[in-house]
């Protein structure tokens, strides 16, 4: 499992996670918040629906992708975390 290293950073923000809220740090990414708050699968496969998570965590697998404040197809590790930022597991291709 993933622990952050400053477990009382300075300066937190409100993000929700498939319906569920979480205080996270501020200047974060996404994946980062994401696998830390306990969810393992950031998107599915479209060929057959399994679950993929981050891996190269650098923008280059796009294996992170993620439905981000209504967005399908972000990568979560290139994103930082804002303030009632909504993330969503993308489910295959992701619908606009």
């Amino acid at each position: 499992m993933f622990k952050r290293l400053d477990e009382n950073p300075a300066e937190t923000v409100s993000i929700t996670i498939d319906g569920a809220q979480f205080d996270v740090p501020a200047g974060e990414t996404v994946a980062a918040a994401v696998l830390a708050s306990g969810v393992w699968h950031t998107r599915t496969t479209v060929v057959s629906d399994s679950p993929r998570a981050p891996f190269c965590l650098m923008g280059v697998c796009y294996e992170c992708l993620m439905v981000i404040d209504g967005k399908p197809n972000q990568r979560a590790c290139r994103e930082i975390v804002n303030d009632g930022m909504r993330i969503e597991c993308q489910h295959a291709a992701g619908q606009l």
